[in-house]
């Protein structure tokens, strides 16, 4: 009954709804010259032959997907996001964005570091500092696992040579940091060590703030005197 010309339209043999005419895609052998299928159902049944066909062969078809403006669609974790959710490449797209939203992107990265290097620490070791993941085991394992200055807290971070790279040893956060801030400079790090020396026999004054609470103030330096015979000096220059 469905390819029977009728004023009013025909049904659909896939959806059952009964439409216009001009909604059928045009088919000759048809009574009525239409289809049997309307035009969205006959564009579903092709697609899933498409996908039908290309799953036997081996390959995959990509999903249509609506993109809203500004928005971009990252291909591993299938979320329509923002195009500031994507790292800046200028080198990969026309855009400047990298086809990978960022979560995504820095899991490929560490994959990538993992597949090549065997972990991201060798590769950071590697790429930072010249020296495998091997040799900083043995140089922590020499030092029994302690700082190289202090010989107290843990080994944490490679210290290095900042001016010729080369690697001195594994230090812990507080003497990392303080080579660092005394610019591996040997001058400085002995005044510093000249200053405590002089200063560490210097008593604290304790200061009564209530029962049983002191308050620690450290004593001023006293001014050297001066020759009676400058003070005279200064007053007359003053009073001139």
């Amino acid at each position: 009954m469905s390819d029977l010309p009728n004023v009013n339209g025909k049904a659909c043999l896939d959806c059952g709804s009964i439409k216009a005419l001009e909604e059928f895609p045009a088919q000759s052998k048809r009574r009525d010259g239409r289809g049997s299928y309307c035009k969205v159902c006959m564009l579903e049944r092709s697609r899933k032959s498409y996908r039908k066909r290309m799953a036997a062969a081996g390959r995959t078809v990509r999903d249509n997907y609506y993109l809203p403006q500004g928005h971009r669609r990252c291909p591993d974790c299938k979320l329509v996001l923002p195009e500031a959710e994507f790292p800046r490449n200028v080198n990969n797209r026309k855009d400047g964005r990298n086809n990978y939203c960022k979560p995504c992107h820095k899991a490929r990265g560490e994959a990538s570091k993992k597949r090549h290097h065997g972990s991201t620490r060798s590769y950071h070791l590697k790429a930072r500092y010249g020296i495998t993941e091997a040799q900083a085991d043995a140089m922590l394992e020499a030092q029994g696992g302690l700082c190289a200055v202090c010989r107290e807290q843990p080994a944490v971070h490679v210290d290095h040579d900042h001016l010729f790279g080369n690697v001195r040893g594994l230090t812990c956060f507080n003497f990392n940091g303080g080579l660092g801030q005394f610019k591996d400079r040997v001058d400085i790090m002995r005044k510093g060590i000249d200053y405590l020396e002089r200063t560490r026999s210097t008593q604290w004054q304790r200061t009564l703030r209530c029962s049983g609470v002191y308050q620690l103030t450290s004593p001023r330096t006293a001014a050297a005197s001066r020759p009676s015979s400058d003070l005279r000096s200064l007053i007359s220059s003053r009073r001139s």
